[in-house]
């Protein structure tokens, strides 16, 4: 049945490469049952798809397989309140409507807009690296600051307010892991007074019957959504060239703002969040590779691609069949999930040839971790030009483990909660 790769628990000692293969030679299409997980109820199960073609396939045919339709996540939302909260998000629609709503952002991430950003986001990245030479530090939250950092200045929100999109995105993207769950790292006494007054809205994270609330939804994130609009409300009274203006002046309705900054404080940092940790955890189990790159750190944009494929920051997304249909053998009925496994794609021995070696100059290197198709990740050129500029500070350095790495417990993002390492000038 295979319902371990379903199971956010099984993550936590890595991603389960061997099924994966095993999966994509016997069942590349498998149904994987949902049970309960601690008090988030079972569901009905869905298809699974591990090959790098059929992953590829699902993701560039929206007319048979809906972002919309039950939105992108395995676990289906609670109510139809929050699927129609969840439906409302660019990253769950379908063309026409998800067409629209990207033009409106595009702009800010087109290479000629990351281009100008460069210059910046090299500098802070340095800034990071440097604060954190001769100590030990904890790598996941060292990284977690540039991604965090840099969306605040595109959105532009108020530097010290950026920690909040750290915490709503902890709310979200780590509801599997009690401890991600309910963080909350902002300090309210440097928060702008528009900060605190959302805050105030913060809701608990159960119900009065013990029941957890769904983290995708508008309940959930009412403090995010209370700020959300005071942020507009500032920038209609002194608008720039900020993508929150961008967002006001496209004629976008309420919920359609709401939801588009809901997948910008969240999704706009989460990849980040993961690849730049999970990069740097996998060179250091790659010592041989790690000496190459920084024998010759031209190889730099090569490595970065191979990161993201050894290391996908997110391991799958779903789909909803919108008509009965048959796909590698298996009948698959109007409304079934659809799960496609970036992790698995991404070591099809079919495209990559030994796909479990890490080869930092590994070309081609078609990955699907930014996605494929309509949905291919806005934010990809900022996120390479920001895992790069992290690298290009840090190699140079003398970098020790001084712990163990910990996993995320999630069956969606593919993350670390700590990396504690020293880093130190070479000698």
């Amino acid at each position: 049945m295979h319902e371990e790769i379903f199971l956010p628990s099984t993550y936590t000692t890595g991603v389960p490469y061997e099924t994966f293969g095993k999966l994509r030679a016997e069942s590349p299409v498998a149904r994987i049952p949902e049970p309960a997980v601690g008090p988030w109820p079972a569901g009905p199960g869905y298809w699974a798809v591990f090959r790098h073609a059929d992953v590829k396939h699902v993701l560039r045919s929206p007319d048979l397989f809906s972002s919309n339709l039950g939105a992108t996540q395995i676990r289906d939302p609670d109510t139809p309140e929050d699927l129609a909260f969840v439906r409302a998000m660019m990253l769950n629609q379908d063309p026409p409507d998800h067409s629209r709503l990207r033009r409106i952002v595009a702009a800010a991430f087109t290479p000629r807009a990351v281009r100008a950003l460069e210059d910046t986001i090299s500098a802070r990245a340095r800034t990071l690296i440097t604060s954190a030479l001769n100590e030990d530090t904890d790598f996941v939250e060292l990284a977690a600051d540039l991604p965090v950092w840099t969306l605040a200045h595109i959105m532009g929100v108020p530097d010290s307010d950026r920690r909040l999109l750290y915490d709503w995105s902890s709310r979200v993207i780590g509801y599997q892991d009690d401890e991600y769950a309910g963080l909350s790292t902002a300090d309210a006494a440097s928060m702008s007074p528009m900060a605190r007054e959302a805050t105030k809205y913060r809701p608990a994270l159960t119900r009065p019957d013990g029941r957890p609330v769904n983290p995708r939804s508008y309940t959930a994130l009412a403090d995010m959504f209370a700020y959300a609009h005071a942020l507009a409300a500032e920038k209609r009274k002194n608008p720039s060239g900020d993508i929150m203006s961008r967002m006001l002046e496209g004629g976008l309705t309420t919920q359609e703002f709401e939801n588009m900054f809901f997948l910008f404080a969240v999704a706009g940092n989460e990849t980040l969040r993961n690849g730049i940790p999970g990069g740097l955890h996998t060179l250091l189990d790659h010592p041989a590779e790690l000496a190459r790159l920084r024998a010759d750190p031209s190889l730099l944009p090569s490595a970065v691609e191979e990161m993201l494929r050894y290391w996908p920051p997110v391991m799958d997304f779903r789909r909803t069949a919108t008509t009965p249909l048959r796909l590698c053998g298996q009948d698959i009925d109007a409304g079934d999930k659809v799960v496609v496994y970036h992790a698995s794609a991404n070591r099809d021995e079919t495209v990559f040839p030994s796909p479990d070696r890490f080869d930092i100059t590994r070309t081609p290197n078609d990955h699907v971790s930014f996605g494929f198709g309509p949905h291919f990740c806005l934010g990809a050129h900022l996120a390479r030009t920001q895992m790069r500029a992290v690298f290009r500070e840090l190699l140079p350095h003398d970098i020790t483990r001084t712990g163990t790495a910990v996993r995320l417990t999630s069956n969606f993002q593919n993350g670390l909660k700590h990396l504690p390492l020293h880093l130190a000038p070479t000698p």
